[in-house]
């Protein structure tokens, strides 16, 4: 099956939950690194981390929420933007210490309006931004 052919994600029964959830490699700290894809582009988008309850309730309910390192508590994709995230597949390495979210992404991923935060590069021997911001800041986060 290609990624673009994905269905939407159902919830897995509690005994296979547990079963990823205790697969998963969490570090000292308790968080994994979850990089999110968009499901039909292959886009990279963002990378944030989840702590076991952040997991647990992205494969519970489909809509990824993260870990905030910042708040020291959850956060949920889109909360105060509305650019969430559907969880449409949950991929994880070899060593199950990090993982790899397939997403269906609405809206912009990136805090800055961006669609990707993967928007900095290198061109012509210096860094460069190679994304355009697609929606203003302040009007993702009402900051007016």
């Amino acid at each position: 099956m290609k990624d673009a052919d994905l269905p939407d994600w159902t919830p897995p029964a509690a005994a296979a939950r547990d079963a990823v959830l205790d697969t998963i490699r969490f570090n000292a700290d308790g968080l994994v690194p979850a990089f999110a894809q968009q499901f039909d582009t292959g886009e990279a988008l963002m990378m944030a981390w989840m702590n076991r309850d952040a997991l647990a309730e992205t494969l519970e309910t489909g809509r990824v929420c993260y870990f905030s390192r910042s708040r020291g508590q959850l956060w949920h994709k889109g909360e105060t933007s509305g650019q969430v995230q559907h969880l449409k597949d949950l991929r994880w390495d070899c060593d199950a210490d990090t993982l790899l979210l397939v997403v269906n992404q609405v809206g912009v991923a990136c805090h800055t309006g961006r669609r990707t935060c993967f928007f900095n590069a290198v061109r012509d021997g210096k860094p460069a931004e190679i994304v355009e911001i697609s929606v203003s800041p302040d009007d993702l986060y009402g900051e007016k």
